[in-house]
């Protein structure tokens, strides 16, 4: 017997690495999975609407309530406020360009009226600071003769 042993099984050299079953060949055949597209939206205006630069109460910054807060209390009438829209102006009473007011603003239990008496603080509208709009708005006497309506709906003469 000769001291080489032949082995019935040949290991063939191999110029490609072993690969898994479930990698890919080359990142150019990475797919993801096929999901249905769909708009996020049903609005028609949804490509068309942008942010609102307005501030509400609950994007303010912190030190545009401080300085708000530690402001003078101004008083004023409301010109119009329309809950469906989200806003109102008031006009001031020492005269002037009417204030706008966001319906995040307004505190008490009933939607402002024209009419209403009311006492608020002024605070700036970014990105130029060039207008103001009122926060911390209170309604002081409501206007006679006139429906006022609370936030739950329900109506009352007053």
């Amino acid at each position: 017997m000769s001291s080489e042993t032949t082995s019935p099984v040949q290991a063939a050299p191999s110029t490609t690495p072993p690969l898994s079953p479930i990698s890919p060949i080359s990142p150019s055949t990475l797919r993801l999975p096929h999901c249905r597209q769909r708009d996020r939206s049903p609005s028609p205006m949804r490509g068309y609407l942008i942010p609102s630069p307005l501030p509400t109460r609950r994007n303010r910054t912190c030190s545009a309530t401080a300085r708000a807060s530690e402001g003078p209390v101004f008083s004023g009438v409301c010109k119009c406020f329309s809950r469906s829209k989200g806003h109102g102006f008031i006009t001031p009473s020492d005269g002037g360009a009417d204030i706008f007011v966001h319906i995040s603003d307004i505190e008490g239990e009933y939607v402002p009226v024209e009419g209403d008496e009311v006492s608020y603080k002024i605070c700036s509208i970014p990105p130029k600071h060039e207008k103001i709009q009122a926060v911390e708005v209170t309604i002081t006497h409501l206007a006679p003769g006139s429906k006022h309506e609370t936030w739950s709906g329900m109506v009352v003469d007053s």
